[in-house]
């Protein structure tokens, strides 16, 4: 029976990682997930055997309980709420993490080795700060509490303070694995450190937590799975630890700022695109959806980019009618899709798939930028750090240096937008002020559908 477990974790761990390489493209991302789930299925079954369970009572109440959630919350959650549930998804990895952990230590019947000890102590200080940290980005994206930066003096010290304190927690535990407590008071430290580590992250930088909790859920999955000796857990944690360390990367590329600066810097401010608390202080013309056709009346070539007030819109069906219609009138149009466009890695592309847009029409920041200049129209739907040209040249600013999209080259602008409020890194983008940008105010699902209206008629 050894032999066949390890070989099905042999066949898992293979389906984990081809299903990981093809998230890595929309196109085969479906699949991927699919391969994903037939890993889990054959881990699951095959650990059950070869454990020789005898009653599957609360196996079968916890699955059908669990699929049930799953199916309902699926179902119902808005693409709005798409990056709350995968910090929250994140969360409860962690949890589970933590909870096997924690009964493993319960089991024990003999001392275990240090590495043991120290891996199990490990799982639950990872996992629980997964859990706690990812609630709290959870709150911050779902409005329960504020999205800008929470921060009070000595913060980064006395969270120094609180990581020695569950280092030497954890080396006392190693040498003295009787004493419950010491484990308890790693677990009471971790969860303060996961609120205190996320209260500081302003809402602009969510995608590169909600990717780093992300990896902290695979990282404890992965210690978890050392101290119960599962070979497929240990794999597939590692698998999404390493992929999650990869994305954040990217994220804070994308952003031209570093992991720390993410992390320490306390950047942002409150919403992006609320639709109020911003004062016009300059002139600009309020243009209306026949103004917008015209412009696309004598337009070839039109670019459309995303951001996250489409999403609060839930306008990406009405903006697929729309780009339909011009496409059907022989324009050429694509989407520009920002790494950090949204609230979570990968946002705008979930959100554009939901509305049929095809894959091919989606094109990645370096591959479409030196095309603006040659491009007649480009449409900004709620994207505002993304586009906002002060990247390029104010010093003082928490933008500066971040590569964005290059929508002040095309001939006419126009953009979509409730107010002229600021974005998340509270910039004010002279976009809006530009000669050659027109100013759609109002709704973005609104807004598109009037002018779909005005195109058909």
């Amino acid at each position: 029976m050894a032999t066949i477990t390890n070989l099905v974790y042999l066949l898992s761990a293979a389906l984990f990682y081809f299903g990981l390489k093809n998230l890595g493209s929309p196109k085969t991302a479906r699949h991927g997930n699919g391969l994903a789930m037939l890993a889990m299925l054959l881990a699951v079954i095959i650990t059950l055997l070869s454990r020789q369970i005898l009653d599957f009572t609360y196996i079968i109440v916890g699955l059908v309980v669990g699929s049930l959630i799953g199916i309902i919350v699926a179902k119902k959650v808005q693409m709005t709420a798409m990056p709350q549930m995968v910090a929250l998804f994140n969360g409860l990895g962690g949890a589970a993490s933590t909870l096997v952990a924690s009964s493993e230590y319960f089991q024990l019947s003999t001392q275990p080795e240090m590495n043991v000890l120290a891996t199990l102590a490990l799982s639950i200080f990872i996992g629980t700060i997964t859990f706690t940290g990812s609630l709290i980005a959870f709150a911050k994206l779902q409005g329960l509490m504020k999205g800008a930066p929470i921060t009070y003096g000595g913060q980064h010290i006395l969270n120094g303070i609180m990581v020695v304190g569950t280092i030497v927690l954890g080396t006392l535990f190693v040498m003295e694995p009787d004493n419950f407590n010491l484990l308890l008071g790693i677990l009471v430290l971790s969860a303060i450190l996961g609120v205190t580590s996320v209260i500081p992250i302003g809402g602009a930088d969510m995608p590169v937590v909600i990717s780093l909790l992300n990896s902290y859920s695979g990282l404890a999955a992965a210690a978890t799975g050392f101290v119960i000796s599962n070979n497929v857990l240990i794999i597939s944690g590692a698998l999404v630890g390493a992929s999650g360390l990869i994305l954040t990367n990217i994220m804070c590329v994308a952003m031209n700022r570093s992991l720390t600066n993410v992390l320490f810097a306390a950047v942002g401010t409150e919403s992006d695109d609320s639709g109020g608390g911003s004062t016009e202080k300059k002139q600009v013309t309020r243009y209306t959806a026949e103004d917008a056709v015209v412009i696309f009346d004598n337009a070839e070539s039109v670019i459309i980019v995303p951001g996250y007030g489409l999403a609060v819109a839930q306008a990406q069906h009405a903006l697929q009618e729309m780009a339909q219609i011009l496409m059907d009138r022989g324009m050429n149009v694509r989407y520009a899709i920002h790494p950090v466009a949204g609230r979570m890695p990968g946002h705008m592309n979930v959100l554009l798939a939901e509305a049929n847009v095809s894959y091919d029409l989606l094109e990645e920041m370096d591959a479409i930028n030196d095309d603006f200049k040659n491009t007649d129209v480009v449409l900004v739907i709620g994207a505002n750090d993304v586009t906002n040209p002060v990247a390029r040249y104010k010093k003082d600013s928490a933008l500066y240096g971040m590569p964005i999209l290059n929508v002040d080259e095309a001939r006419t602008v126009m953009i979509i937008k409730r107010s002229l409020s600021p974005g998340f890194a509270g910039e004010e983008n002279p976009l809006f002020y530009d000669e050659k940008t027109m100013m759609l105010f109002g709704d973005a699902k609104k807004m598109v559908t009037e002018i779909v209206q005005v195109l058909k008629g």
